[in-house]
């Protein structure tokens, strides 16, 4: 295992060190218990969003606190849920007296302790709502979950609930807009490589060199089934189709086509994903009206991608093009 780390039991700590110090403009770390808030939080009259789960997908959550998206991020250990005290902690930084709206992928230990920390912050006079991304296609139930997995859906429910709250929807408001996103997105992922988790020491599944593990989680799950290795287009096929069928778009629907590496894949060959993604979507007549790619939720050093598509209505077109500006996602101020 070769990896820029000192301590494999200290890689989370040295991690967010870093990325406070680097984006020390705003965001502020908080050590004991861990979690980070946006510098100028709480905002006065408005819901605070508060969301988090296992490292190792960076730069969700922590990169996406700031104006427009997160108030704070509750990052647990590598691909393992926070305990609920530091979202608790993360709950009461970011409350201003409208309420906070955790967003919560699902997976059972992060879905278990937001539960928990909603109950105790409850208890302190907050309003909480909770909204469960729920995004995966490809496996209904897996090692992590009951019922389908959050996966980097989580980032367009994050991006437009976050704009809701910046305009300054209510609580009931803002989590209205985030279950309404999670319903009209889907996302399927495919490895062409393992990650190794720093303190396992050794890669989370094997892959003959010839095959590719189609509907892999973030965590590195096993997916549908293990596949031979295809050119680009055919792999593309096989993950968006399987999107598609499960969304049933109608013909015309403008979409957001989101292509994410999985953190160890090179962007041009994103680029090369995205480009027959947009070919199969126009040949089934539907609208790229907006488009993403990059590294946004990985699972370390992962090779491969996932596909995610939402249908966009006029309000949540806004929603998603309203100014934002976070160390990972920034557009319009």
């Amino acid at each position: 295992m070769k990896k820029l780390i000192n301590d494999p039991q200290r890689v989370v700590d040295d991690t967010v060190r870093g990325f406070a110090l680097a984006h020390a403009d705003r965001v502020v770390l908080t050590e004991s218990p861990i979690h980070l808030r946006r510098s100028d939080a709480p905002v006065p009259g408005k819901v605070g969003i508060v969301s988090g789960g296992g490292s190792g997908h960076e730069p969700l959550h922590a990169g996406f606190i700031g104006h427009g998206m997160l108030d704070a991020a509750v990052p647990g250990p590598v691909f393992t849920s926070p305990t609920p005290d530091p979202i608790v902690e993360a709950t009461k930084a970011v409350d201003a007296g409208a309420g906070v709206l955790h967003i919560v992928k699902n997976y059972t230990g992060d879905v278990l302790n937001f539960e928990t920390a909603a109950e105790l912050a409850g208890m302190d006079g907050i309003r909480i709502e909770s909204v469960v991304v729920d995004d995966d296609v490809a496996v209904q139930d897996s090692l992590y979950t009951a019922g389908r997995r959050g996966v980097a859906g989580t980032v367009v429910v994050e991006k437009c609930a976050g704009a809701a709250a910046e305009r300054g929807d209510d609580l009931d408001a803002v989590a209205g807009v985030a279950r309404r996103v999670n319903a009209v997105t889907r996302s399927m992922g495919l490895a062409l490589a393992p990650c190794t988790v720093p303190h396992a020491g050794e890669p989370s599944f094997t892959l003959a060199e010839d095959e590719v593990e189609l509907g892999i989680g973030i965590h590195g799950e096993p997916g549908r089934e293990k596949i031979a290795m295809a050119p680009a287009d055919q792999l593309t096929d096989r993950v968006i189709e399987p999107i598609l069928a499960d969304l049933s778009p109608s013909e015309g629907a403008r979409v957001l086509l989101f292509v994410n590496g999985m953190g160890g894949t090179p962007l041009s060959e994103l680029y090369i994903v995205y480009r027959r993604a947009a070919e199969v979507l126009a040949e089934r007549g539907l609208q790229v009206a907006r488009s993403l790619v990059g590294n946004y939720v990985t699972s370390l050093e992962m090779q491969g991608f996932s596909i995610t598509l939402s249908v966009l209505d006029d309000d949540l077109l806004a929603l998603w093009d309203a100014p934002v500006e976070t160390p990972a996602l920034r557009w319009g101020r």
